[in-house]
């Protein structure tokens, strides 16, 4: 019989007041389990499950928190297998990537948020010599910058990845001492479940994650709105990101926003064509090109342009596409049929907006499953909706350009800055040109990131900055102390 999830509501498992629906595995469509659709009024009633634990888990020791997060990751890594088998069925991704990027992720991600509620919380400022006046006598004040907890944080989270994303977000608030209200995805809710599962048995108290869910818009709204919130994190598409932005902003709401990317990787003509040829080749394969910190558009000097087409194109032909369960497998399928439908609708666009189709470009020969093949455009401009909208597959297309102010001009042409990346074999200019790009991040001669360094991105990729420490100061407020000496 296939299980019916509950809601997690103030440490109770409860009934969903609209029922179930079917969540759909994307590489052979059979049903991987039925997800609860929450009402409005319990999803208000989990926000003020949260309020009322705030109270008492915003006052535990940092030792508390830590304690519980590090007995969290213990679970999720005795767990592991199990919980991978039901990410790759809800996601469609890969062995190795259902186990190493996104289960493993999550147990390193709460095991390095364990460390995080040990961190400081209270920076000294230097002492400031007052002369007397209206404000009172003259003296020596000290001051203090204290970081506090903002209160409960609504977490709203992507489907590509049900692991890393919400303990990216549900760990270091819980670090901080906050509360938290989880809104999935609901392509692939089922194992954020399992993750308050393992929180619950770590021994976090009742009220302190609440776990709602629902393919109903009103689901998210009520997430949002709920006069209990303080706080907004929201991972997903700018079109979202602006609506939750509008209602924050009214209630004065605290936000961060991971939000669309359309990464360039600038390459020159001096560049190790082999390495970007292979770190752009993972925008193919890795999630099915369904991430946004993917270089999706490419933009290469004239001297090596063919030569790089000819490289990606040759990558092309070596991933294998199907079963993401068998041996081999580099590239599954999309989430479901609704986005690969999206996802073909923009290779028939850049079709007929004059882009070279150079791979891909057809639907795999495959009985069932939603898949897309990797594709490739050539000859691309940047006034093409290809070039400039993020599509969120497998798909990358290519600019190319003369000197280097053109190509940073072509680059920074984009209302998306995330991650771009560059790929020279001067150091010196990739560092000139990197510091010159409009982006959250760059990376030099790799895709690989640093998982201290601050992530988000500029303009409409998002707002705010998290990772490393960065999401601790993220998930909390600054309050100044100050008294005379």
């Amino acid at each position: 019989m296939t299980r019916k999830q509950r809601l997690l509501i103030g440490g109770e498992w409860v009934e969903p007041a609209a029922g179930h629906y079917e969540v759909i595995n994307p590489a052979t469509e059979e049903v991987v389990g039925l997800a609860p659709e929450a009402s409005r009024q319990q999803v208000y009633e989990a926000a003020d499950a949260a309020r009322e634990a705030f109270r008492s888990w915003s006052r535990t020791k940092p030792e508390e928190r830590a304690a519980v997060l590090d007995r969290a990751a213990d679970i999720v890594r005795r767990e592991s297998e199990a919980y991978a088998q039901l990410a790759q069925a809800e996601t469609g991704a890969t062995t190795g990537t259902a186990r190493g990027m996104q289960v493993a992720v999550g147990e390193a991600r709460f095991r390095r948020y364990a460390k995080g509620a040990l961190e400081p919380t209270e920076t000294a400022i230097a002492p400031q010599i007052n002369a007397a006046g209206p404000m009172g006598k003259a003296g020596v004040f000290g001051a203090l910058e204290v970081r506090q907890p903002v209160g409960v944080v609504t977490c709203i989270t992507s489907y590509n990845n049900p692991w890393a994303n919400p303990s990216g977000k549900i760990a270091p608030a819980l670090a901080m001492g906050n509360t938290v209200l989880v809104k999935p995805a609901p392509q692939d809710p089922l194992s954020v479940f399992r993750m308050a599962e393992a929180l619950t048995e770590a021994g976090l108290p009742p009220g302190v994650v609440n776990v709602v869910n629902g393919a109903a818009v009103g689901v998210g709204e009520a997430a949002v709105d709920s006069p209990s919130v303080d706080m907004v994190s929201f991972t997903g598409s700018t079109g979202v990101g602006q609506r939750i932005a509008e209602v924050c902003g009214r209630g004065m709401k605290r936000q961060l926003m991971e939000l669309g990317g359309k990464g360039a990787a600038l390459v020159f003509e001096d560049a190790d064509l082999d390495s970007a040829a292979t770190g752009i080749g993972t925008t193919f394969s890795f999630y099915s090109g369904q991430i946004c910190t993917a270089p999706t558009r490419v933009v290469v000097q004239r001297g090596v342009y063919e030569a790089l087409v000819e490289r990606l194109r040759t990558y092309v032909g070596y991933l294998k596409v199907g079963d993401p369960t068998a041996a081999g497998t580099v590239v599954g399928p999309v989430i479901s049929a609704a986005h690969r439908d999206r996802v073909e609708s923009y290779v028939e666009l850049g079709k007929k907006e004059g882009a070279r189709l150079v791979a891909g470009g057809e639907r795999p020969a495959l009985d069932r499953g939603f898949y897309v093949a990797p594709t490739l455009f050539a000859d691309c401009t940047n006034d093409m909706r290809i070039v400039r909208e993020e599509i969120f597959g497998p798909v990358v297309v290519v600019v190319p350009f003369d000197d280097e102010e053109e190509g940073i001009a072509l680059a920074n042409d984009s209302d998306y800055g995330l991650i771009d990346y560059v790929w020279s074999g001067d150091v010196s200019r990739a560092f000139r040109v990197a510091r010159r790009l409009r982006a959250g991040g760059v990376g030099i001669n790799t895709v690989g990131r640093n998982m201290e360094a601050p992530f988000g991105g500029f303009k409409r990729s998002g707002v705010g900055r998290d990772v490393g420490s960065y999401a601790l100061h993220a998930y909390s407020e600054v309050q100044a102390v100050v008294w005379p000496g």
